[in-house]
C-alpha cells in the first residue's frame, strides 16, 4: 500500500506508539482487501456501532482507556448507535434485573469513555445519525469512517458519501487517526452496479420487504433499482428518504448491501444513469408474486406460532419525524374505526433522541401516548439480545429486527390491524 510521508511518519511513531498502532491496524485491514492507499476522512463527524456497555466487552474498555490515556481521541467527533436501556420500555422485573445488573452493567462507565473519545453529545445515540435533527449528515463525496450497516448503506446510497461496511473498532480507528484504506465502495469502480433490479409491482412494495428480497438475491453486490419512481417520484423528499432508509436497512441485514442506486432518484443514479451498470450485469425482476414468495419464506421461530404478541417494536432503524406523525394518524384512525381507545399490544416506536424530543412537542405525540404507545430511543436489537426476551412473542415491521432476533415480521397494514383491532 502506498503511504504518504505524513502516514509513514505516523506509522514510525512520530505521534506516539498508540497512534502508530491505530494506523498499523488500518493498514493491515486495508491490505486484506487490496487497498492501494490511505485516504483522509473528510466528514464532519463519524459514527460508531458499539454503544452498549456489555459486561463481556472488557477488551474494548481496555482499548478505549489506552486511547484516552494517550490522547488518541477522535479527530472529528462521532455519533454512536442507540442505547440498550430505557425504563419506559415494557419489561418484566426479571428482565430489568438482567439488563441493568448483568448484561449492560458497564453502560454508564462506557458512555463516560465515549464522551472522552469524542461523542457529539448525549443525544447522539441513534442508528439514524443522518437525520437533520441529529446533525451528522455527510455531504456527497465525503469519505467516512462509519459502521452500522443501515447507516452506511444510507450514507452511500441516499447521500452519495463514501464508506465501506466497516466493523466496530475499525470505525473508531479511522475516526482517531483521520485516515481509512481506499478500496471497495471508496472507489469509482467499486460503486458500479452488478445487478439491475426491475420492480414491476402493481402496488407500492413494502420497503422492508422489497429490501429483504433485494438483499437476499444480490448479497454484497451493488444493485441498480428501476421502477420505484411510480411511488417515490423523482425528488428525495422526506417520504422518499424514509422509504429508502427502511429498504436499505433490509438490503444490508438480509444481505450485505453497502450501496444501491435508484434510477432517477439517488445522487449517482441521477448524475450517471445506466452508465453505473456494469456490462453483463444480472437482472432480478420483483413483482407482487415474488414479494409474496419472499414473505412466505420467513421462518416463525416462536415456540408457539399461535401465541398472542406481548410486545411490538416499530423503528429498526429509528423512525423519522414524518413516520412518527404518519403512524400517529394511522393508529388514531384505526382505533376509532375499531371502537377502541388503546392499542391491543404494548407497543414501542423508536426514534433518535433529538427526533423524539421534537416529536414530543407535537399534538401527535399526545395521540400516541393516549393510545398506549411508548416513544423511545432504545435499540430494539439490544433489548431482544438475551434468552428472556428471545422467548417473548414480539412482532415488528422491521426486517432487520426479524433477521437478528426472534421477533416476527408483519407488514405495516398487518401491524396496524393487530394493534388497533387485535387481528391476527
Amino acid at each position: 500500500m502506498k503511504l504518504t510521508a505524513e502516514q509513514e511518519a505516523m506509522l514510525a511513531g512520530e505521534r506516539g506508539e498508540t497512534m502508530a498502532k491505530v494506523l498499523e491496524t488500518l493498514v493491515r485491514y486495508g491490505d486484506l482487501y487490496g487497498a492501494d492507499e490511505m485516504v483522509s476522512v473528510t466528514s464532519k463527524y463519524n459514527h460508531l456501532v458499539t454503544s452498549f456497555g456489555l459486561k463481556a466487552l472488557g477488551p474494548v474498555y481496555e482499548l478505549m482507556g489506552k486511547l484516552i490515556d494517550e490522547g488518541a481521541v477522535s479527530q472529528t467527533g462521532f455519533s454512536v448507535d442507540p442505547r440498550p436501556l430505557d425504563d419506559n420500555v415494557p419489561a418484566s422485573f426479571l428482565q430489568k434485573i438482567i439488563f441493568k445488573h448483568f448484561m449492560y452493567s458497564k453502560q454508564d462507565f462506557y458512555e463516560g469513555q465515549l464522551r472522552e473519545l469524542g461523542l457529539m453529545g448525549d443525544d447522539a445515540f441513534t442508528c439514524t445519525c443522518y437525520m437533520d435533527e441529529v446533525g451528522n449528515v455527510p455531504a456527497a463525496g465525503d469519505v467516512l469512517s462509519w459502521s452500522e450497516s443501515s447507516a452506511v448503506v444510507y450514507a452511500n446510497s441516499v447521500l452519495g458519501a463514501r464508506c465501506n461496511r466497516n466493523s466496530g473498532i475499525i470505525d473508531l480507528m479511522g475516526s482517531v487517526c483521520g485516515f481509512v484504506p481506499r478500496f471497495g465502495l471508496l472507489t469509482d469502480d467499486g460503486r458500479r452496479a452488478d445487478w439491475v433490479v426491475e420492480v414491476r409491482c402493481e402496488r407500492r412494495p413494502e420497503a422492508q420487504l422489497l429490501g429483504s428480497a433485494i438483499g437476499m438475491r444480490v448479497m454484497a453486490d451493488v444493485p441498480y433499482i428501476t421502477g420505484l419512481d411510480a411511488w417515490l417520484g423523482d425528488e428525495l423528499d422526506g417520504s422518499a428518504k424514509a422509504y429508502l432508509k427502511d429498504m436499505g436497512a433490509a438490503c444490508a441485514s438480509n444481505g450485505a448491501v453497502g450501496l444501491y442506486h435508484v434510477e432517477g432518484l439517488t445522487p449517482e443514479a441521477r448524475e450517471q444513469g445506466r452508465a453505473l451498470v456494469r456490462e453483463g450485469a444480472r437482472v432480478y425482476v420483483i413483482d407482487d408474486a415474488e414479494l409474496e414468495r419472499v414473505h412466505a419464506s420467513y421462518p416463525v421461530v416462536w415456540k408457539n406460532a399461535d401465541a398472542k404478541p406481548k410486545l411490538c417494536f416499530m423503528g429498526c432503524p429509528h423512525m423519522s419525524m414524518e413516520q412518527l406523525e404518519q403512524w400517529s394518524e394511522r393508529i388514531a384512525q384505526g382505533l376509532a374505526e375499531a371502537g377502541r381507545t388503546r392499542v391491543s399490544v404494548p407497543c414501542v416506536f423508536t426514534a433518535a433522541p433529538a427526533v423524539a424530543k421534537r416529536f414530543a412537542a407535537t399534538p401527535a405525540a399526545r395521540v400516541l401516548d393516549a393510545a398506549g404507545v411508548v416513544v423511545s430511543s432504545i435499540c430494539p436489537l439490544m433489548y431482544m439480545n438475551n434468552p428472556l426476551s428471545a422467548k417473548m412473542p414480539v412482532i415488528t415491521n422491521s426486517n432487520k429486527l426479524r433477521t437478528y432476533s426472534s421477533a416476527r415480521y408483519y407488514t405495516d397494514d398487518e401491524i396496524l390491524d393487530i394493534l388497533t383491532k387485535g387481528a391476527r
